[in-house]
Order: C-alpha cells, then structure tokens, then sequence
C-alpha cells in the first residue's frame, strides 16, 4: 500500500491489456485478474473471443455456428458489465474462424497491447478458445508479454 492506502501497480507499463476468454467456467479467473490488474494498474481493458469454427463445419450447422456467435457476444457483454461495475471501460472484439491464436495475437498487435491474459485452458469443441495448445500458441507468437492464469 502507498501513502495515500492505494495498492501501488505491481506491473508498470501495461497500459493495455487484452482478456483472452472462451466464455467457459474455467475463464473465469482470468477474467478476475484481467479486471483487477487493469483497474489497479490504470490500464485500458479489450476482451476478446474467438467462436472456432471452419468452412465445412459453417455448412453443415449454420444454426449452431451462429448460437455460438450470439453466446460469444452475450459473454462479452457480461465482462464489459463487471469491467464497469469496477469503474473501468472495456472495448469488446469478437471473432470466427480457424485458429483462436492467430486472432489473439493479430488484436495484440494491431491494438498494441502490453500484456495478454489468458487462462491456462478452456472449453472444447466448437467454441474452444483456450485450450492448452492454444495458450501454448499465443505464448509462442505473442507481440508482448502473456500471462497465464491457472484454472
């Protein structure tokens, strides 16, 4: 604690942060920690998630493809109301197609973030976003610094 009782920001220079989340229980953490750091640390908050999905998969379940998109939007939402329950502003950016990291680290880049959050892993199947493998990419790839929060 600071003079004034104020917890001091442990990660100087992260202005931006990027929340990685699949919307599953496991991302549930990192969602805290995003929120915690960003509001300790002054930083501008993104949230981003990614529906996986390919070409033939589109075909074949339209109709699923696109409840996956509407629950992926409703999930932003409902971190950009806990961001603005703690004071702070929370630009939200959704995706679809093929390999999650790829998005992750493209919004990192073009947004220039300062550090990722992300949970260790997330859901399967259609709407996976953060699976081992995937956490493993980002870190791989990643423009900044990753943190990776244990589910």
């Amino acid at each position: 604690m600071t003079e004034t009782g104020r917890t001091s920001c442990p990660l100087l220079g992260f202005g931006k942060i990027l929340l990685a989340s699949d919307g599953s229980e496991y991302a549930q953490a990192a969602i805290r920690e995003a929120i915690n750091i960003a509001k300790t640390c002054g930083s501008k908050l993104l949230a981003i998630s990614v529906v996986e999905v390919n070409a033939e998969y589109e075909a074949l379940a339209p109709k699923l493809v696109e409840k996956a998109e509407d629950e992926t939007h409703d999930h932003l939402a409902s971190i950009k109301d806990m961001a603005a329950k703690e004071g702070l502003t929370c630009e939200t950016i959704a995706h679809q197609g093929e390999e999650p990291y790829r998005f992750i680290v493209d919004e990192a880049t073009r947004n220039k973030v300062d550090m990722i959050v992300m949970g260790s892993h997330g859901r399967t199947g259609l709407k996976r976003l953060l699976m081992g493998s995937v956490t493993a990419r980002v870190i791989g790839h990643a423009p900044c610094k990753v943190l990776v929060v244990p589910c």
